[in-house]
């Protein structure tokens, strides 16, 4: 996941003193980051916020937080960079195949009772797995009725997200995960092949909508049937885990479904008591009250 970054053995390490002023420094950078800006990464895992603001701070060929400090709040560009860093985009098309096909076997038989289906992408990185759901929804009959909601912090990976390009060297891997999901066909129809990408067909895009959302700063835009949050809240202290699962609670509608990542669950949460698990292996769940 962090092949880009550097090793940790190659980060600054500090003690005592000398870490609690690195601790200010990088709490003074996020603070200014967000009241500027407005993206909030005050609550995010210490440890991995530090190394990627060190990695940050050594591709800009600066030498201590304070100078990244100076460079971002007055260069947006370097903010954008900054912001590729701190967001993290490891995804790829039926991610955790068993998870996809558990959703098949026992979500889709309940969402068939919908005249109209809305699922909610929280995090969506570059839409590997937006378009992994597209197309076991539309095996499945379902797609012409839903709409999906595709949403993400950063800007650019969303332009890539709705592009729908993909490298060609991942196809092996893709067409092994879709089959194990359960995938119907060949999974080569989904898609058209040139030298080096492969560019998903048109009609996958038909139905979900790309748009730029912060989990952490902004507020519930629609009540959905299916909420995907994966791989995204292990990157958030508790308290910032809590505020965002009071999102997606009060997103998710009646008997609504939520799907998190393999090493997230809402067992800790004040909303817990909110759900059944409908397979707690894949960290499915459904709201119950």
């Amino acid at each position: 996941m962090d092949s880009n970054f550097q090793p940790i053995d190659q980060l600054p390490t500090f003690s005592g003193q000398q870490a609690e002023h690195e601790r200010i420094e990088i709490n003074l950078l996020l603070e200014g980051v967000y009241r500027i800006y407005g993206y909030d990464f005050r609550n995010y895992s210490y440890p991995s916020i530090r190394r990627r603001i060190w990695h940050r701070i050594l591709a800009e060929k600066l030498t201590t937080v304070s100078g990244l400090q100076e460079k971002v709040l007055h260069d947006r560009e370097c903010l954008e960079r900054l912001l590729s860093d701190l967001v993290i985009h490891v995804t790829e098309m039926f991610r955790d195949p068993e998870v996809f096909l558990t959703f098949r076997q026992k979500v889709v038989p309940l969402l068939r009772q919908y005249p109209a289906i809305r699922i909610w992408h929280a995090g969506c990185a570059t839409g590997e797995e937006v378009y992994s759901m597209a197309i076991l929804l539309h095996e499945e009959g379902l797609y012409d009725r839903t709409r999906i909601y595709a949403t993400d912090i950063n800007e650019d990976v969303l332009k890539k997200a709705e592009k729908g390009i993909y490298p060609l060297r991942n196809m092996k891997d893709y067409t092994r995960n879709y089959l194990q999901s359960g995938g119907k066909e060949a999974f080569s129809k989904y898609y058209t092949a040139s030298k080096d990408s492969v560019t998903l067909h048109s009609f996958l895009r038909d139905n979900i909508v790309f748009a730029q959302h912060n989990l952490v700063t902004d507020r519930s835009f629609n009540e959905f049937h299916v909420i995907l949050c994966r791989n995204v809240l292990i990157y958030f202290n508790t308290q910032l885990q809590n505020q965002v699962h009071t999102l997606i609670y009060e997103s998710l509608g009646p008997s609504g479904f939520l799907i998190l990542g393999d090493k997230e669950t809402i067992t800790f949460t004040k909303h817990a008591s909110a759900y059944e698990a409908v397979s707690t292996a894949d960290k499915i769940y459904r709201k119950v009250q």
